[in-house]
């Protein structure tokens, strides 16, 4: 009699759940997708994935010093409608932790880096309020871009008050003739 192992709670054995989680793309999404096709079509040029940057970002917008991450909810752990699972919870808590961890040490160096750095998450992308998120990542990239070119405050000089003539030689003084 075979028997069965309730503690995983997988419909799947571990040969086809591998091949299912395998499938699961890590870049060109529907998500980003979504996202890169609207800049696009808006005027906006960007590179994909820059392996030289650090956490990879999915898009960067080099010209206005930004960087998007568009992630999914489940994956990177969202705080409003991401969950861990039931069956091995132990296991998805710590991966999700680890992967929240990651994400702020890379945001944390591309700020030290000089860059902008935006997160989009996959729930923002539905349909109910896709167009307004979409307005408000190009209201930020626009706002980031008009910021390099603000006046900047101009330094203030102390004059300190100056004894001595401008001359090297001291003042000399001429007797009229």
């Amino acid at each position: 009699m075979q028997r069965l192992n309730f503690s995983c709670m997988d419909i799947w054995d571990k040969k086809k759940r591998s091949a299912v989680m395998a499938k699961i793309k890590g870049k060109d999404t529907k998500p980003e997708w979504i996202v890169r096709r609207y800049l696009f079509s808006r005027g906006y040029r960007y590179r994909k994935n820059v392996k030289g940057l650090p956490g990879t970002p999915d898009i960067v917008l080099r010209k206005y010093g930004i960087v998007i991450f568009i992630h999914g909810c489940f994956w990177h752990g969202h705080e409003v409608d991401g969950h861990i699972p039931h069956s091995n919870s132990g296991y998805w808590q710590k991966k999700i932790g680890r992967n929240k961890q990651r994400d702020e040490r890379d945001k944390a160096e591309l700020k030290k880096m000089g860059w902008r750095v935006m997160t989009v998450w996959e729930c923002q992308l539905k349909s109910a309020v896709k167009q307004q998120t979409l307005l408000e990542i190009e209201y930020h990239i626009n706002h980031a871009y008009l910021e390099k070119f603000k006046p900047k405050k101009a330094k203030q000089y102390v004059i300190e008050k100056v004894v001595s003539n401008i001359a090297a030689e001291e003042a000399v003084e001429y007797k009229k003739r």
